[in-house]
Formats: C-alpha cells, structure tokens, sequence
C-alpha cells in the first residue's frame, strides 16, 4: 500500500528475534515486498536476569523440542547465551554434566571455542564451575507440589516473568462503613523479586515458616510507627520523617504478602490439597507405587482438572521406573473414557518424554536412587531447615542433590546412581590464559553456575539459595535455565491442543 501511495517514501525495518527466519523472508519474498524492508536484522535475546542470581531464556518449548522433535534450536542458543557469558565473566574453568542435552550444549560451546580462537579474554574467571543438568534427568521435582511461599504463589496463580495476577478483593483498602459494592474487579499485578526485602527474606522459605516471620515483621513496624509519639526536638522529628518512605513501603510491603498469605493459606488448609499431596508424598516415600492408586481413580471419575490428574499418575510412573502394563492400561482407559479421546495424543507426548511408562526392565531403581542420594527425609524441620528437602517438606529435589554432591564430596562417590540416571555424565576442563588461575583465599567460596536445561522450578532455585547461605558450604550458587516452570505449566507444554473440526 506504501508504494502505490503517493506520500513521501517511509523506510522499513524488519527486527528478528531471537534469529533471522528464512521462511518468513521466504513468504515476504512471494508477496513481493522483501525490497521493502531496508534492515533485515536479528537480536539474539539468549539469557534474560532476572534475579540477582537468576537468569532465564523464557523458551517455553525448550522442553518439547528437545525430548519430543529432537529439534536442538534451544540448547544452540543455551551454549551461545554461556559462551556471552563467558565473554563478559571470563573463562570458566570446570565445566560437569548430565543428560544428552548437557553433552550437547557442552559440545558446542568447545566447538564454538574453537572456531573463535580470539575469544580468549584475559578477564579473570568469576564462575570457577558449570554444571549443565537436562530436566529428564530429573523428571520427579517438577511434578511434585512445591511448598515454598513462592513455589505456591507459582503453583496456584502462575508467575509470569516474575510478575503475578492475584484475585483483588483481598487487596481493597477496607474503609468504615462502606459496602461491598465497589470492590475492584481488575486482579492485583504484584512485581515480586529480591528488590523487595521482606520478600526476599520469605520467598524461599516453607509456606509453614512464613506466618511467624510476617507477624514478628508486624511487631516491628507498628512498634517503628510509635516512635514518632517519642519525638521531641526538631532533630529527632526530622529523623523519624526521612525514615518515613522507607516504613511506608516496609508496611505496604507486609499488607500485600499477608493477603497473599491468607489466599494461599485458604487453599492448602482444604481438604483436598491434603490428600493430594498425601498421595505424592506417599509415592516420593516409595509407597504403593507398583498399583492403582484409588485417590487417582476418585479423582478421575469426579472430573478433576485433567492436568492434575496427569502430574499425579506421571509421578507414581517416575517413582515406579515405569508402570506395570496393566496399570499403565488401566489409566489411560480411565483418562481417556472421563476426558475424551484426543487425549490419546497427550499420552503419547507424555510417553515419549519419558513421563509415563511401561515398566520395561522389570526392576524399579527409584528406591536404590532415593536411598542412596537419600532423596527422601523423615525428620524435616520446616521453620529452621538444615536440609534442602524442607521445599517439599521432605523430599530433596534430586537435580539439587546432584549439586550439592558434585560440591562435596564428588561425583565419584555416586557413580553407581549416574548411571541409572539417564544420559552420559561428564567433567570437561577449559585452558585458562596463565595469570588467570585463582588463588584461594582462606574461607573464599567457589561459585558455581547450574544451568538446567528444559525449565527449573522455584523451588529448586530455593534449595540452592539454600545451599548458598550454608556457613560451612563453601559454594555460592547462580542459576540459569531455559524457561521457569511448576508441575502444571511443563505438562501443558507438552499437550496436544486440538483445534475443532470447523463444521
């Protein structure tokens, strides 16, 4: 339309990301307006911060392309967005692995190394180690509840590049004597990050252990608001005031996380979030995970979400190393007769991903594996944690557990176990320019970046802030991953949605 116009002539610009797609200049170039279009650029958007010590690509179909098309797309951009890291943070020496993804990533980025032999930057190395670990390693941790204060904000509103959409009549100032009738309709968007103090200070603990802390927080500010009855002379009016903004925000700050609090506190204190999460508990336990659970089965004839009702039968198939054929058949039948047979494609997915299986060997692992990483804790202490298994109050997600044993004592003391995980394991050494070799100081920790490729929870994430802060760990974690998921969001990604027939 531009070019029959008779207007003075605009220039056009065409912005790729992450990359330049030859189909869509293909289609651009049938239509005839390829010429118009002065740039063709690209803006390779690899690994977005999103925390202090996050950073995510938000590929929500990492996951999928990977284990179900064998499309590698997402772990080329992975290997570019840690050789840019490398290029800004320098050199990192010990890169470990796990997972067919891993291997992959691993080798591109020593490949790209190679081809680039002027990338070697005399920046002094910031991460002294790499560790890359695919999801199917670990498909048990995303299926389970979380039950940190932010995993639950995750697991029941969904948190969206770090912002959540909450219902609003748990917000509405509350003023003397008016009614109901103007309650905000729009949902509440909350920003939540570690900029926040009291969130950062509650985000990673158990849902269990953060009504203390908010009411002792409660304590603390009204007792700061008191204070101005206290002040005197000018000098002490003058202090109280410019502490002002920094208490307002503190208090506005504690009212929205105790509305949330009591929103989540409504659903896990039902009934049915108890038996829910008595069932996964009992099969994280090793628990009856060779039958047909019954709860499944209630839960199946009553129409419960379907997604619910596949993150629970996907997590006695992984705590089973595959279900028996007859169970597996029963299941699907159930599904399928309550929820309609176009499901049947979803199964699949679920199949090939490894999720749902039958049972091939006859052996099940899975106790060998939880007993030897000890996966599974009886004595959890929720309030004071001295064990990263208090964010699923007492499951230890075993993808942290791998970490936190590659830190200490090695991997070497666990060779049996990699092995029945799935994937090749791996160490490779990166040559640092001389000069560059640290030299520790006494009590200086060693920083770690664990990439998890396939989507991290939050919970993870708090099990290895977790393992930061230990006094005696002497190992600071980063995290990157391709996308942020729970349970619900990673089983989506890997429906089938069919569209109707249009008559």
């Amino acid at each position: 339309r531009e070019d029959r116009g008779r207007s003075p002539q605009r220039d056009f610009h065409i912005l790729f990301v992450p990359r330049r797609s030859l189909l869509c200049e293909q289609w651009l170039k049938e239509q005839g307006v390829l010429g118009s279009f002065i740039h063709r650029e690209q803006y390779s958007l690899d690994l977005i911060p999103f925390d202090g010590d996050l950073l995510s690509m938000e590929s929500e179909s990492a996951f999928k392309e990977c284990y179900l098309e064998s499309d590698q797309t997402s772990l080329y951009h992975a290997a570019k967005g840690l050789m840019t890291l490398q290029a800004l943070y320098g050199t990192i020496p010990q890169i470990f692995g796990k997972g067919e993804c891993a291997r992959h990533v691993a080798n591109m980025m020593i490949r790209m190394k190679r081809e680039f032999p002027g990338s070697q930057n005399s920046i002094f190395p910031v991460f002294d180690t790499l560790l890359l670990l695919d999801r199917n390693v670990d498909l048990l941790t995303p299926l389970a509840t979380q039950l940190t204060y932010e995993g639950l904000i995750d697991e029941i509103y969904g948190i969206q590049n770090t912002y959540v959409k909450l219902p609003p009549e748990k917000f509405a100032p509350k003023k003397q004597g008016e009614s109901g009738k103007d309650l905000p309709t729009e949902p509440k968007k909350l920003q939540l990050n570690s900029a926040e103090e009291l969130y950062a200070e509650i985000r990673d603990k158990n849902f269990n252990a953060v009504g203390s802390v908010l009411s002792k927080k409660a304590k603390i500010i009204s007792a700061a608001f008191e204070e101005r009855h206290h002040a005197k002379t000018v000098g002490e009016i003058k202090q109280f005031v410019s502490q002002l903004p920094h208490m307002q925000a503190a208090r506005s700050s504690l009212a929205n996380h105790t509305s949330i609090a009591e929103l989540i506190k409504d659903i896990t204190t039902s009934e049915d979030f108890f038996d829910n999460l008595t069932v996964e508990q009992e099969f994280m336990s090793g628990i009856d995970t060779d039958k047909v659970n019954n709860y499944i089965e209630d839960c199946i004839a009553q129409k419960h979400p379907l997604i619910k009702i596949l993150r629970l039968v996907c997590l006695q198939s992984v705590c089973n190393s595959g279900l028996k054929q007859k169970v597996l058949d029963h299941y699907k039948r159930e599904i399928l007769q309550t929820y309609g047979y176009e499901h049947i494609l979803t199964l699949n997915n679920l199949e090939k991903a490894g999720l749902l299986k039958p049972q091939t060997s006859g052996r099940n692992n899975y106790p060998t594996i939880r007993k030897t990483l000890r996966l599974w804790m009886d004595d959890v202490n929720e309030q004071n944690p001295n064990d990263i298994s208090y964010v699923y109050s007492g499951y230890a997600p075993l993808s942290v557990r791998l970490a936190q044993l590659l830190a200490r004592p090695g991997w070497r003391s666990i060779e049996e176990v990699l092995k029945m995980l799935p994937g090749p394991h791996f160490e490779e050494r990166q040559q640092l320019p001389t000069g560059l070799q640290k030299k520790r100081q006494h009590g200086e920790n060693r920083v770690t970046l664990v990439f998890f490729l396939g989507g991290v929870t939050y919970a993870e994430i708090a099990a290895l802030r977790f393992l930061s802060q230990m006094e005696d760990g002497g190992t600071e974690y980063v995290i990157a991953t391709t996308k942020l998921i729970n349970g619900t969001s990673w089983i989506k990604s890997l429906m089938e949605k069919l569209e109707p027939a249009p008559f």
